[in-house]
């Protein structure tokens, strides 16, 4: 099962960018869609972004479409999540995870192998 390692988490202000990144273990890593979530204190975890095995297909809610990115680089086995103009309520714990089951990107269940999370904290 592939293992992934989030970084890139920081405490920032309202209007700044962070680019979060995840590493994955396994060669393979272009077999799996991927995605990046997020989970606040007392919420359940959330959708974020996510992008096909490809790379040729891109999902995001209508709260990061148009301020966050999602891209990937199958030779090196990374995803990475460029977050512009971020806001507060974009505190949160971010996770990636590879899809690892039939079903919706826009779906948790759909996904397995999650990372660690890193943490992101947007000060107003």
């Amino acid at each position: 099962q592939v293992q992934l390692v989030e970084s890139g988490g920081g405490l920032v202000q309202a209007g700044d960018s962070l680019r979060l990144s995840c590493a994955a273990s396994e060669r393979s890593f272009s077999n799996y869609g991927m995605g990046w979530f997020r989970q606040a204190p007392g919420k359940e975890r959330e959708f974020v972004a996510a992008i096909s095995r490809s790379g040729g297909s891109t999902y995001y809610t209508n709260s990061s479409k148009g301020r966050f990115t999602i891209s990937r680089d199958n030779a090196k086995n990374t995803v990475v999540l460029q977050m512009n103009s971020l806001k507060p309520e974009d505190t949160a714990v971010y996770y990636c995870a590879a899809k690892i089951r039939d079903g919706s990107y826009y779906r948790v269940d759909s996904f397995g192998s999650w990372g660690q999370g890193t943490q992101v904290t947007v000060s107003s």
